[in-house]
């Protein structure tokens, strides 16, 4: 990958020119580093590993000795991973819309997607499997994990196999094939009809927790939840197609904010509005709280992050520690399940009360970040960089006339 790389949140290669899609607001040149949504990254991975570690007990790693405990800190973090999960969706959409070139094709774009996810994926998969996953994993699920089909199937055995974290690489696989389409569809809207379009789609977001209750039959239990189906949750959460509204409002939002369109509310409220929306869950079905009621702050703090970056105005998420771990979060958000559960054996699978049990969180913490430093700085970035662009063929130079031949020249894309 060029060196000149957008430093966002995808990593998406773009030129030093910016894109051509236009300024983000009337009059002025749109920035190329995302550095704010880059940082904000972290923290969204970050409720995933809180999220994840609560599953523990529940998938036979009983860390916590005390079940009262267990409960109270599932019941605590309960749609911690589902507004993670969300954030990364609407990101996704925002940031891969940002950083489009109108020179791009769709076989580009899909290979420096398939190189900046799948080695990551593959390598974790398979620590996974080293770890904890194979003797509880029969050959069909593994493989159904491994190429990313996970997520087609009504089954949290499948769904979660493997490696629980990797279902949602299986959503955005799907994103990524569809966003050519996507994008060049979005690019059609009139500009003054963005908004109107962006609010449709959340509309369509916020509705599909309520479609799949009247639409899907009930069918099993969740283990953790023992009032909401498991086909349900599925069609609602997991099933790549509903999801894929939330990547399209990113795009939405990403091309209204371009467009200078945007009505941003600034950081504070956004944040302070995805807070507020993440209480509101706790007083609704859960299908609901993973669903629908984070959604809209998200977007709004993602625009507003942008707009902040494009003005270059300070912001908490700005700075060089911050964007370093918003740079190690992928490989952090697949490994870190991973972790938890190596670090528990490697101690001594034993139960710990609640202080030991923090201690051994802070702990698999660090580690899971070492190790995410360790795959982005081995396997992602030189990956990345070496062979995103397929550079061009050596075009001859003929010479002016009375002069020495010219060598050779390759131009690499840009």
């Amino acid at each position: 990958m060029s060196t000149d790389r957008m430093r966002g949140t995808e990593h998406e290669t773009v030129g030093l020119a910016p894109p051509a899609a236009g300024p983000a607001t009337p009059g002025r040149t749109r920035v190329n580093r995302l550095d704010t949504l880059t940082g904000l990254r972290f923290p969204a991975a970050f409720v995933v590993f809180l999220y994840h570690a609560s599953l523990l007990a529940f998938l036979g790693v009983p860390w916590l000795s005390s079940s009262s405990a267990v409960t109270t800190y599932y019941d605590a973090v309960a749609h911690a991973g589902a507004l993670g999960v969300t954030f990364f969706f609407v990101l996704s959409g925002f940031v891969l819309t940002w950083s489009a070139r109108d020179t791009d094709t769709a076989p580009r774009f899909w290979r420096r997607r398939f190189l900046k996810i799948v080695p990551n994926y593959v390598v974790v998969w398979t620590l996974a499997m080293l770890v904890f996953a194979a003797p509880l994993t029969d050959m069909t699920i593994g493989l159904l994990n491994l190429f990313m089909v996970q997520v087609w199937y009504p089954d949290f055995a499948i769904n979660f196999g493997v490696n629980p974290a990797g279902w949602s690489l299986g959503v955005e696989a799907v994103f990524y094939l569809l966003f050519p389409v996507l994008l060049h569809w979005i690019k059609k809207i009139p500009a003054h009809r963005l908004n109107l379009w962006a609010l449709g789609v959340a509309a369509g977001i916020i509705a599909t927790p309520l479609l799949s209750t009247l639409l899907v039959p009930a069918g099993a239990m969740m283990p953790t939840e023992p009032d909401t189906s498991i086909n349900q949750y599925f069609f609602s959460y997991i099933l790549p197609l509903p999801r894929v509204l939330d990547f399209a409002l990113g795009i939405l939002v990403a091309r209204s904010v371009m467009a200078g369109r945007w009505r941003n509310i600034g950081m504070v409220w956004s944040g302070a509005l995805l807070v507020a929306s993440y209480v509101v869950g706790y007083f609704l079905p859960p299908i609901y709280a993973t669903r629908a009621v984070c959604v809209v702050p998200a977007a709004l703090l993602i625009a507003a992050g942008a707009i902040a970056d494009n003005e270059g105005r300070f912001t908490l998420f700005r700075n060089r520690v911050m964007v370093w771990l918003g740079d190690i979060s992928f490989a952090f958000y697949l490994v870190h399940y991973t972790v938890m559960v190596g670090v528990w054996k490697l101690l001594g699978s034993a139960s710990y009360s609640v202080p030991g049990a923090a201690g051994l969180m802070v702990l698999c913490m660090a580690v899971a970040i070492l190790a995410s430093w360790a795959l982005y700085e081995l396997i992602e970035r030189p990956i990345t960089r070496r062979w995103s662009n397929p550079k061009k063929k050596p075009v001859a130079v003929r010479p002016a006339a009375g002069s020495r031949p010219l060598a050779t020249q390759g131009a690499a894309e840009g």
